[in-house]
């Protein structure tokens, strides 16, 4: 190479490394604005995240979830209109020409009872299915709307840094995977505007203070399945004058599997798991009926396709080789897999590196669970969908010391530390934001 030449070249890397150097010097500055304004602000999300786990609400019942959020956003000069979808918010705040970002939260609890004992648990009962039920945030999603809203707080403080307009979903019903598509059916991109891309994270029981990301595949789909076994009731004592649909049901929970170990390839992920099952009224008594629910998780649309294929051959099976007539079924499309933009994923990473450090992780494959804001996706908007830890790794340790495991999301006994949990999430997401939106 000529000295000119040579001359040239160090001269390119040396302005892209000052370029990097500067970028890492903004990512580091914006990451300081977004702490300092957690100082002032964090004890209100904490005030907000425990009155909200206090108080859940089932999908398509978060009236008072709803208005709280609506009127945190109100405050801070957002533009909100309540009942899109059925439930769910949408709050606009315009700082002048530039992208339109989305930002989704979900608004629903679970319907199940909290036994972590902690001082601002869930007591709360509400009706479904016709009867009192427990409900609870055990998926996480009051940490989600904490960081919503603490996410909303530091954009707006730092409006000076960024330019565009912001799109914060409240969406209801994210569990029964409806309320996507309720927001969507209810013409969510026509009157707001379509966004550019979006954003929306999720917690779940790593670390405290990581943050994951994937381009590509990041979820699984999900389908619901509900099965009414149809037979003859009798007496306990005399079995053969009846048609046994408890056998039905307990024959097609073990035998659905095959489905998973005989048909389905074994480098391929499948799910198909059965959560409730529901009959009978006393032990002396063989029932008419027999009521199956469950889910059934894919990545690849042909194994979806071989799966609920499965589900309904040998349904119907089982209740021919019991003399029984043809069951109910009824399978119902849930949340597509959620496939990230592999350009975002790799943009906002890197800013997720240079902000955590080795706390910011890569993930090394799809997760198993599923997320309806793959409709959001699907509907043509390019996003990002990450994860951030829930749990003090100190309280990790303690926990693998005992040769225990911290329980998940949907356990009775998930509780995520709040503080670092919802710091992590406002940071991760603000400066996501900022990355796209920065001026």
């Amino acid at each position: 190479m000529s000295p000119r030449r040579l001359a040239v070249s160090l001269t390119v890397l040396a302005l892209l490394a000052a370029g990097s150097a500067q970028a890492a010097g903004n990512v580091a500055a914006n990451k300081a604005a977004v702490d300092a304004q957690l100082a002032k602000t964090y004890p209100h999300l904490d005030a907000l995240y425990k009155d909200i786990h206090q108080n859940p609400e089932l999908g398509m019942q978060e009236t008072r979830t709803a208005a709280k959020l609506a009127a945190e956003m109100r405050a801070l000069g957002f533009e909100v209109t309540e009942h899109v979808g059925g439930t769910g918010i949408v709050a606009i705040y315009k700082n002048g020409p530039g992208p339109l970002v989305l930002v989704r939260t979900e608004l629903d609890a679970l319907p199940m009872e909290e036994k972590t004992g902690l001082p601002y648990a869930s007591h709360a009962v509400t009706n479904w299915n016709g009867k009192p039920t427990p409900v609870d945030h055990s998926c996480g999603h009051d940490i989600h709307m904490a960081s919503w809203v603490g996410t909303a707080q530091a954009l707006v403080a730092m409006k000076a840094k960024w330019h565009g307009a912001l799109m914060f979903v409240g969406q209801p019903a994210e569990e029964t995977t409806l309320g996507a598509r309720a927001m969507l059916a209810d013409k969510l991109y026509e009157r707001f505007g379509k966004p550019d891309m979006g954003f929306a994270l999720h917690v779940g029981p790593g670390p405290a203070g990581t943050v994951s990301y994937r381009g590509g595949v990041n979820s699984s789909s999900s389908d619901s399945l509900e099965i009414l076994f149809k037979g003859k009731g009798g007496h306990g004592s005399m079995p053969s004058l009846t048609i046994d649909p408890v056998v039905q049901a307990a024959h097609f929970v073990v035998d659905v599997q095959t489905v998973i170990s005989r048909e389905k390839d074994a480098n391929q992920f499948g799910v198909i798991t059965i959560g409730a099952l529901q009959a009978g009224s006393a032990g002396n008594i063989i029932p008419d009926q027999a009521l199956i629910r469950g889910t059934v998780r894919s990545y690849d649309p042909a194994v979806r396709t071989k799966l609920l294929d499965g589900i309904n051959r040998t349904a119907n099976a089982v209740a021919e080789m019991a003399g029984a007539p043809k069951p109910d079924i009824d399978i119902k499309v849930g949340g597509r897999a959620v496939v990230n933009d592999q350009g975002l994923a790799d943009r906002v990473g890197g800013v997720f590196k240079q902000a955590f450090g080795d706390k910011a992780e890569l993930s090394p494959g799809p997760g198993p669970a599923s997320e309806d804001y793959s409709e959001f996706i699907i509907a043509g908007v390019p996003s990002l969908f990450f994860g951030i830890g829930g749990y003090d790794p100190k309280r990790i340790e303690a926990a693998k010391a005992k040769g225990e495991t911290l329980a998940g999301n949907h356990n009775p006994y998930f509780a995520p530390d709040p503080e670092p949990s919802i710091r992590t999430g406002v940071e991760a997401m603000t400066l996501a934001v900022l990355e796209v939106m920065g001026r």
